[in-house]
């Protein structure tokens, strides 16, 4: 019996080791199986294709180049008085676009998250209306995160099992082939067009940038990647505890790039430098030719990395993450500069409409309070925080330097104000919800309806009037923006008649949209005030979001 109860009690501790063990490495899991599968070969140069050796002699349509930030919030720039830090780090040179060009009041993303901002970008259509409503993950991922999530006497995220059913597969989760890109209308001007940065709007083949009408594309598929290795000597990384996916994210990201859609394989040097590298050389390559740049950095975007000479370079930040958030931001302001010093050096700065957004506000799993500041809310919330992003945009000579319009300006407005800045008509056989922002005033004569949704939360704005829905918590949320712009008095209790007035509204507008292509697989809380890292306390204003 004795020798029994010893030898079951081995068993035991070592099934418990064994159990802690795989919990410890599970996270490695899929990266393992993913560099398996498709191998990362090292760094070998990029050649981008020459246009003509001379220019053309008659005059030839404006250049166009879009850059896109990842999860750079309102209060990440200096522009509007902020920057992180307390205004430590300086952005002159994204500041610049608006500076000399015109800046907007309201700047909107589409979407509170990455991917469906990303396709009303491409497609100047609201993503609903093909069936790109939520953020496409791997299942693995969405079980994995929604297992790990902080426990605790608070609401919880939720994994939804009975949904990966007939789930169609991750790498088809992506912008439908019959949608018209914002590259494949300006490629039938004659534009040669280039992708740089991250895509994130399908794996497949087909929904690949050289499938969507990109000439050119260099960058990778997934939502996020690595800056750098993990122990890369000159690089300062930050990474998250408190989040469930960061923690995901270290062991499993690639330092890897694709070229054409071809074996993946590793940049040189951080990610935004190599991102801002091939940028120039793609201006030096097309100067002679009208073309089409969409610069998608992944900057500020986890997993948190930063060049040790940024890190260095702001010792007034004492938070350890804040500064390393920071150092990217500096970076990544440094790159624009490049961008745009590129231009003016190719001789063609003045024939190139620059347009600067960020896909959303700030994240709030960063644990970085100030991101969106003065609005409420964080990326996955459609609180104004989440939602309110920089909008600029330069064209010298056609865009008054120093003006600024009130707004709204919206995501959607990029593939129309880029058609007409081209000449080239909008498609006829289906709804463009966008509207060129160029000309006098560099806005829309009446006011805008705008709307966002993402599963049960759902969002109207009727000139001033903002009203969110939802149904976890069962809540509205009704908001004069003219008069309470950062959204701390609800009036929904106190108007009945405008909040039925706008759910009607957003009722007519469902109607009008596509059944989600696919599902979403989470739901997590988001608090609207509260970064992930701060504790949870009674009365703390939340929202669940969808993917």
């Amino acid at each position: 019996m004795r020798r029994f109860l010893i030898g079951l009690g081995v068993l035991v501790a070592v099934a418990a080791g064994g159990w802690a063990v795989f919990q410890h490495y599970k996270y490695y899991i899929p990266g393992i199986i993913a560099r398996w599968r498709d191998p990362i070969q090292p760094n070998h140069p990029v050649t981008w294709a020459p246009g003509p050796k001379v220019p053309p002699a008659a005059a030839r349509p404006p250049n166009i180049v879009v850059i896109v930030a990842d999860d750079m919030g309102h209060n990440d720039i200096s522009f509007f008085g902020g920057g992180v830090g307390g205004g430590q780090v300086k952005t002159p040179h994204i500041d610049s676009i608006g500076q000399e060009g015109t800046s907007f009041d309201i700047g909107y993303a589409a979407n509170a998250t990455c991917s469906p901002s990303r396709a009303a970008i491409m497609t100047g259509r609201y993503p609903t209306r093909f069936g790109f409503e939520f953020t496409a993950v791997p299942v693995a991922f969405a079980r994995g995160v929604t297992h790990d999530a902080p426990g605790g006497d608070h609401p919880h995220a939720i994994f939804h099992e009975e949904r990966t059913k007939g789930l169609i597969d991750y790498a088809q989760m992506g912008v439908p082939p019959s949608e018209i890109t914002l590259a494949e209308l300006l490629r039938g001007r004659g534009y040669h067009t280039m992708q740089i940065g991250k895509w994130h709007l399908g794996e497949a083949k087909a929904l690949q940038p050289n499938g969507q009408g990109f000439d050119e594309s260099l960058g990778f598929m997934a939502g996020a990647g690595m800056y750098a290795p993990d122990d890369a000597a000159d690089i300062v990384n930050a990474k998250l505890p408190w989040d469930p996916i960061d923690r995901w994210l270290w062991p499993n990201l690639p330092y890897a790039v694709q070229w054409n859609g071809g074996q993946r394989f590793a940049p040189r040097g951080h990610l935004t430098d190599y991102f801002t590298d091939q940028a120039v050389a793609a201006i030096n390559a097309n100067r002679n030719r009208p073309f089409l740049l969409y610069l998608a950095y992944n900057a500020p975007h986890t997993p948190l990395q930063a060049t040790r000479a940024d890190y260095d370079a702001l010792p007034g930040i004492k938070d350890p993450v804040e500064r390393v958030y920071g150092a990217m931001i500096r970076q990544l302001d440094r790159g624009v500069g490049r961008v745009l010093a590129a231009l003016k050096a190719a001789g063609v700065a003045d024939n190139t409409l620059v347009i600067f957004t960020s896909d959303n506000g700030g994240a709030w799993y960063t644990g970085i309070a100030g991101s969106n500041l003065p609005f409420r809310g964080y990326k996955a919330s459609y609180f104004e925080g989440g939602l309110r992003v920089p909008f600029f945009m330069r064209w010298p000579g056609r865009i008054a330097p120093g003006s600024h319009a009130a707004g709204p300006a919206h995501h959607l407005d990029i593939f129309a104000t880029a058609a007409a800045a081209a000449g080239a008509p909008l498609p006829a056989d289906r709804p463009i919800d966008g509207v060129s922002l160029l000309g006098a005033p560099a806005r829309p004569a009446a006011p805008r309806t705008l709307y966002w949704r993402s599963g049960d939360n759902k969002v109207v704005r009727e000139g001033d009037w903002k009203l969110q829905i939802a149904a976890r918590p069962n809540k509205a949320w009704l908001y004069n923006l003219a008069a309470d712009p950062t959204e701390r008095h609800n009036l929904a209790g106190m108007d009945a008649g405008r909040v039925a007035h706008l759910r009607a509204l957003i009722a007519a507008h469902d109607a009008q949209q596509a059944k989600p292509l696919w599902p979403a697989l989470i739901e997590a809380p988001v608090r609207i005030d509260v970064p992930l890292n701060r504790p949870w306390k009674p009365g703390q204003e939340y929202v669940y979001w969808s993917n």
